[in-house]
């Protein structure tokens, strides 16, 4: 399969009259789900003896990745590809995290580490993956573990052509010309779209066929489920890609109700999150804003001024934000949180294993999640929750 591209209107009819090829598809633009909420907060990081804002790190908590990272297992010789918005590589939590030779942008006119806004998507996301241990803002689930950034969305849109481009190179850099000879081994997309079955037949069908070219090469998909706190076991005229596209994984949220005064049941199921025994394999720490209004305030690692914010915002998940004008922190909550820290914990059993087939990593990473929810595999946790300290036992 393939991506092709023309300014020609007429192009894939003319490319499909030729007979040269089966199926064709006109590309299209999505606007892909952001997280369902981002607090209008952001944070300077400060060097110090830990990362600054490692107490609001409920997530990792919830993962038990402090125990994975103490048996001395980061995830280092693990290649997660983040296909995302932009990835600021400059980020203090960032730098040197990243396989610039190996990154690439999938969107016209833009380099990889291009985006709009104060957020950045792309950022927050890698972060959560593989944000450096440096005494610095957070820390990712897999700090040693190498990103490949690949641009496919920019300001929360990109075309399907995009997306399934930047699987084809993650999955087989080598044939793109670019110098980049080596893999990723584990893509993770944490945006999601909800399609009536009927109208995004060719869209599934392209897209299903990229997920599956990656796992013919070794590299295991996670998706993010979606953020419309749907049950898909009741919508079956929906479907949602990339999630349900292939032989992927699509990972759920869960996040605390109120963590800053106390709360420690941090697999609660989010309020937002799609769920559905067809869609979820997985569930992972995505956050929440339900919580009170009320002002929270948690230390500083490195001293200083406590933060304070609404008790909500700190049930939401820390993680690197913003372009090249600073080293910034913000909170945000979303499947497309979840699905990277599944993400780092595929990075952790690859660096304990290195050249683990594709098989025996997903068993790993099932078989080492917590059983939440119904007994055995259910529409809220799938397999269950996933757990750091589990997976590299």
């Amino acid at each position: 399969m393939g991506v092709a591209t023309s300014d020609d209107p007429d192009f894939l009819d003319n490319v499909m009259a030729s007979g040269a090829f089966s199926s064709g598809e006109a590309d299209q633009i999505v606007e892909w789900q952001p997280p369902v909420r981002v607090a209008d907060v952001k944070v300077a990081a400060v060097t110090g003896g830990d990362e600054t804002f490692f107490l609001t790190q409920w997530n990792m908590q919830a993962i038990e990745a402090p125990a994975a990272w103490a048996a001395g297992y980061d995830g280092t010789g693990a290649r997660v590809a983040v296909i995302d918005g932009g990835i600021n590589d400059t980020h203090g939590d960032l730098a040197g995290q990243v396989d610039v030779a190996c990154s690439a942008s999938f969107v016209p006119g833009f380099a990889f580490n291009q985006d709009v806004g104060g957020f950045w998507h792309g950022s927050h996301v890698a972060g959560i993956v593989a944000a450096a241990d440096n005494n610095f803002g957070v820390i990712g689930v897999a700090p040693g573990a190498t990103i490949m950034a690949l641009k496919a969305l920019h300001d929360g849109s990109g075309s399907f052509g995009a997306v399934i481009g930047a699987i084809l190179f993650a999955s087989d850099p080598a044939s793109f010309g670019t110098g980049c000879t080596q893999r990723a081994d584990i893509i993770n997309m944490s945006l999601a779209g909800v399609f009536l079955k009927s109208s995004a037949r060719g869209f599934q069908a392209a897209t299903t066929k990229a997920v599956n070219f990656a796992a013919s090469k070794g590299v295991l998909v996670i998706s993010a489920a979606g953020n419309n706190g749907l049950d898909l076991g009741q919508f079956f005229d929906l479907t949602v890609i990339p999630a349900q596209s292939g032989s992927g994984l699509a990972i759920s949220a869960t996040g605390p109700l109120n963590f800053c005064q106390g709360a420690t049941n941090f697999r609660r199921f989010a309020s937002y999150s799609n769920y559905g025994e067809d869609l979820v394999t997985l569930a992972g720490p995505g956050g929440d804003f339900v919580g009170s209004d009320d002002d929270c305030s948690i230390p500083r690692t490195t001293g200083g001024p406590d933060v304070t914010f609404p008790t909500w915002v700190f049930d939401m998940v820390p993680a690197p934000c913003g372009g090249s004008g600073g080293s910034f922190t913000c909170w945000a909550a979303g499947t497309s949180t979840a699905s990277p820290a599944a993400a780092g914990v595929a990075a952790l059993i690859v660096g304990k294993n290195p050249g683990i087939s594709l098989g025996k990593l997903k068993a790993k990473l099932k078989n080492s999640a917590d059983d939440e929810g119904k007994v055995g595999k259910d529409e809220f946790y799938g397999h269950g929750f996933v757990n750091a300290r589990r997976a590299v036992q």
